[in-house]
């Protein structure tokens, strides 16, 4: 049986899943065999498993991190909301069901086997799984049924790291308070504390270090320091909001320009409607780190201007998002962009808008009944019950229009949908089996699931087109036909891309500098 580490932090956003991701990676390199485990994880931004498993993204990317291949034991609660209270409830990769919050907590019992279970299967095959938790464990009004905090660091006994955010303040209260909150055999088993997210001169904080260190009779395994663009996804959509003031603040404390000059003197804007339940946003990463490419979120019309590229996301709600689309106006003024020429991109649930009308007779998506689509390609969606979950490899079929320069690209992907849009027009990319030389462009009828069909539909121009396929711009060629194509059609150049580094490495290598690795390993047994 093989050892566990747990990571828990004091709230939400204090670094748990960064600090798991760069531990999977440092002690992967160390020659051990490792698996990330997040018991029940609340997030819209996902990942599918080569078995066609459903799991939180950030566990995709610890496991990516691990360099093992992603599976459902990995994530095996995943918790997607679809309005404040209620949510569709992932099971082992697979939908379980859709509850509202107090259904949910009255069903945890259930769930809480299922979960060990994976757990489990983990420690007999890996040396080492790294368990990251949600949230705080000291949620006093929802401890009694947690099943992602200390009742799993108690099934593995595992050690606990437990983090909190500097950045954010009351960093000491907070580590006090969550200790005196936990039960005694929970306390026990928080083996050191980590500080994140810390800038400034160490020598300052080294008071209150020893003063925590103490007050708890616990060490300080680390402070772990800011790292800028790390370009690690985030998880839930609030980060977005984060990151872009973070941006700003890195360009301005480096006496660069401010983020306002940065977009205006980008030569390709982009835009993506911040829809509010945008899923699957870490699409769009590889376009923001893209030299001379501002992207940017917007929730508002006014907020449109005039930019090269509009993308509608992903949403968990496609309806319900549509009809906020129109409150504020968004819908005329994507209509009107596309019709004088402009381009846009309609991903998974925004690729369902883009048709002429989304049929839901069955009340997949809440109430039974159908909506007006944007009208901007010759499609018609109808929602099924059954969730579409696959990975998928295909080539770039279209000559003209917004892929025109990426004809032929290569590229890997994943789908997530509980929807089949059937369309009139020229599709985007044909899908095939492993051997991409094998690809043979399908009848345009074969638009379901499996091999040997086609996805998207563009228009005849090809400057609007929709796609139910995530992690596109991960596919370099294919971003950097797009983007290419983008600036040609203004009479532009991109500058060259700056080399791709690994995050993880990087991560890593920060991790080693600034924990005590080696008290952490014999914690855990090593």
């Amino acid at each position: 049986m093989g050892k566990a580490l747990m990571v828990q932090g004091t709230a939400s956003f204090v670094g748990k899943s960064t600090l798991v991701v760069g531990l999977c990676r440092l002690f992967h390199d160390e020659g051990l065999r490792v698996a990330p485990f997040k018991a029940q994880n609340m997030a819209l931004n996902s990942f599918v498993t080569p078995e066609g498993c459903e799991i939180g993204r950030a566990q995709a990317a610890q496991a990516e991190a691990a360099r093992v291949p992603p599976r459902a034991d990995m994530n095996p609660i995943l918790l997607k909301p679809e309005a404040d209270h209620r949510a569709q409830v992932v099971v082992e990769g697979r939908v379980w069901g859709t509850l509202t919050a107090a259904e949910y907590q009255a069903r945890k019992g259930e769930l809480w086997p299922l979960a060990e279970a994976s757990l489990r299967r983990l420690m007999a095959e890996f040396d080492l799984v790294i368990i990251e938790g949600a949230g705080s464990p000291a949620e006093i009004n929802l401890k009694a049924e947690d099943i992602a905090n200390m009742r799993v660091a108690l099934s593995a006994q595992a050690p606990v790291l437990l983090v909190g955010d500097i950045d954010r303040g009351g960093v000491f209260a907070s580590l006090l308070g969550t200790m005196e909150l936990l039960e005694p055999e929970e306390r026990a088993l928080v083996a050191g504390f980590v500080i994140n997210k810390f800038r400034g001169d160490p020598g300052l904080l080294e008071p209150g270090l020893v003063a925590i260190e103490q007050r708890l009779e616990r060490p300080v395994l680390g402070v772990v320091p800011w790292i800028e663009d790390l370009g690690l996804a985030e998880e839930d959509s609030q980060g977005l909001d984060r990151s872009a003031e973070l941006r700003v603040l890195s360009t301005e404390s480096q006496g660069e320009r401010s983020a306002l000059s940065t977009q205006s003197s980008a030569l390709i804007d982009i835009v993506v409607i911040r829809l509010a339940h945008i899923a699957n946003f870490d699409d769009f990463d590889p376009l923001a780190r893209r030299r001379g490419v501002a992207v940017r979120y917007v929730d508002s019309a006014a907020e449109l201007d005039h930019p090269d590229l509009v993308i509608l996301p992903g949403t968990k709600t496609t309806r319900e998002d549509l009809g906020r689309l129109r409150q504020r106006g968004l819908d005329h003024a994507i209509v009107e962009f596309a019709r004088a020429g402009g381009a846009v991109l309609g991903i998974c649930g925004g690729y369902q808008m883009l048709g002429e009308r989304i049929d839901d007779p069955d009340g997949v998506e809440g109430y039974p009944g159908s909506e007006p689509g944007l009208g901007l390609l010759p499609a018609v969606t109808r929602f099924e019950s059954t969730k579409a979950t696959m990975q998928v490899q295909g080539q770039v079929l279209v000559t003209e229009g917004l892929f025109g320069r990426a004809q032929g690209a290569n590229l890997d992907a994943y789908e997530i949908h509980m929807g089949r849009t059937v369309g009139d027009g020229g599709a985007l990319f044909a899908l095939g089996p492993q051997d991409r030389r094998a690809l043979t462009p399908p009848s345009p009828i074969a638009m379901g699931e499996g091999e040997g069909r086609m996805d998207g539909l563009a228009s005849a121009d090809g400057w609007v087109a929709g796609t139910y396929l995530h992690g596109l711009f991960h596919n370099r060629e294919l971003r950097d036909g797009m983007l290419d194509g983008l600036a040609e059609r203004k009479g532009a150049c991109l500058p060259p891309d700056a080399p791709e580094s690994d995050p993880y490495d990087r991560l890593a290598a920060v991790l080693r500098s600034h924990l005590d690795i080696e008290r952490i390993r014999v914690l855990a047994g090593l």
